[in-house]
């Protein structure tokens, strides 16, 4: 019967040292909220042109369309005097006043005069390069411009491009 009693009183202490003392407690509290801002867009102003354009029938070159919408030749590339439409792609960038964003812009596109007869566009270069800030009104002018690959011997005729150029903006 003593051992009975002893094993009754150790698993008593047992059972008494587990039970949890209860403390005080403490609760906090905190709100969650989110800001949606305007969506990032960009609109296409004025189309690409690189104007009149002459080539020698011996040697190729290149017009490179600075994002100013001026131009130089290389090459066997001539600027005529008549030198019609020359333009600068350019867009209007809209958005979160003052927020930043990043410009992507196409490695190459192709021209073609709906014929077999095409040129090449590469270089493409812009204003504001690589990354663009929204000013107060939350807007922004994005001007774009490339070189333009001419063949010697380039067939004379109105070339366009058949795919879109695409020039992409993001948020940073």
């Amino acid at each position: 019967m003593k051992n009975i009693a002893k094993v009754l009183v150790a698993a008593s202490m047992i059972l008494g040292c587990s039970v949890n003392n209860s403390f005080a407690q403490a609760t906090a509290t905190a709100s969650a909220s989110a800001t949606i801002i305007t969506p990032i867009t960009i609109a296409l102003v004025t189309n690409m042109n690189f104007g009149n354009i002459a080539v020698s029938p011996s040697s190729g070159g290149t017009v490179v369309l600075a994002p100013a919408s001026t131009r130089s030749a290389t090459g066997g590339v001539t600027l005529p005097a008549t030198q019609g439409t020359v333009a600068a792609a350019n867009f209007t960038v809209s958005g979160t006043a003052a927020y930043t964003y990043a410009i992507t812009l196409p490695s190459t596109a192709t021209l073609s005069d709906g014929s077999s007869h095409t040129m090449s566009m590469g270089t493409f270069t812009s204003t504001p390069s690589a990354t663009g800030t929204l000013s107060g009104s939350g807007t922004q002018t994005l001007t774009v411009g490339a070189t333009l690959t001419v063949s010697a011997a380039q067939a004379p005729n109105a070339y366009t491009n058949s795919t879109a150029v695409p020039i992409t903006v993001n948020y940073n």
